[in-house]
């Protein structure tokens, strides 16, 4: 399991005008609906019920939304970087600005793990975070995120 199979390039957005979780998971949902044909309110339900459970919100600026759906047939990412971090109830109370959303087949086992293990590994890294933060063009996102492994892998 690697970066560029769970991440497209037309997933990774630098997003302005998001004010609150609610309108993130919304925005998410919608990026989301065009890359898996999943419905978009369908996606939404999901995230929402997950987050019931506990936020997603790992610290350090970073949120880590997911959610199983049956109508996938594969682990699949959307990256976000906010212009301004929002409050997603993390464990550090740290507005969040890093937002890696995994959604996974209901029935995708352990696969679903190792896809969320592997975005918290990467997105640990301090520095490739203020790489992150640093940059606008999606382009590059994805470029230093897809790095990141290859190099850590190396």
């Amino acid at each position: 399991m690697d970066l560029p199979t769970l991440l497209a390039p037309q997933a990774i957005k630098v997003v302005s005008d998001v004010t609150s979780k609610k309108r993130l998971m919304q925005a998410l949902s919608d990026t989301a609906e065009q890359l898996t044909g999943v419905d978009a309110q369908r996606i939404f339900e999901a995230l929402q019920e997950r987050e019931g459970l506990g936020p997603t919100g790992v610290g350090h600026g970073v949120a880590l939304p997911h959610a199983r759906l049956d109508e996938l047939t594969e682990v699949r990412g959307v990256f976000f970087r906010l212009e301004r971090g929002i409050d997603f109830d993390a464990a550090d109370r740290q507005p969040v600005d890093l937002v890696f959303t995994l959604l996974a087949p209901s029935a995708s086992g352990v696969e679903h793990l190792k896809a969320l293990a592997l975005v918290s590994r990467t997105l640990r890294n301090s520095a490739l975070c203020a790489k992150l933060r640093a940059n606008s063009d999606p382009a590059a996102l994805y470029a230093l995120l897809t790095d990141a492994q290859s190099h850590r892998a190396a």
